[in-house]
């Protein structure tokens, strides 16, 4: 009988495209710690008690991972708000875009859209999303094609 290394059948997976990643049902919480904080301390020893640095430290750890929560929620709130200003900015500019479908769109930005939780644009009477664009270009008196000149 002969016995496969565990770094060859490691390897031979990671190289096939195999691994699956475990991905977490559901995650702790606030309530959840609590409900361990009191289990904790209805079960321990009376006569040897948890000492106090231990449930300050967990607080501390809890209260870290709450912030971060937090800090997290705000940041995913302000690139929202960043993608929906720079699409604003380009209200006016010519953009050019390539579609999922592979045709290229140019024209001027005509209205910008707030769809699921993302900014999108409007060119040629038809939304794109941002990531569809592949240049950007200010449009000036000498270059708008709807520009009519005046001659005396």
């Amino acid at each position: 009988m002969s016995v496969t290394p565990v770094q060859t059948t490691l390897a031979a997976a990671y190289q096939s495209g195999s691994t699956t990643e475990r991905i977490p049902q559901r995650t702790l919480g606030q309530e959840d710690f609590l409900k361990l904080l009191v289990a904790q301390l209805s079960s321990q020893d009376p006569l040897n008690p948890q000492k106090d640095t231990e449930f300050i430290a967990q607080m501390a750890s809890f209260s870290a991972l709450e912030q971060a929560k937090s800090m997290q929620a705000e940041m995913r709130q302000l690139r929202s708000e960043q993608q929906f200003l720079l699409a604003n900015s380009m209200l006016g500019a010519r953009v050019e875009l390539l579609t999922s479908s592979g045709e290229i769109i140019a024209g001027p930005v005509e209205a910008v859209l707030w769809e699921d939780g993302a900014p999108r644009m409007m060119v040629a009477g038809q939304v794109y999303d941002m990531s569809e664009i592949r240049s950007v270009a200010l449009l000036t008196p000498s270059t708008n094609p709807e520009t009519k000149t005046n001659s005396l």
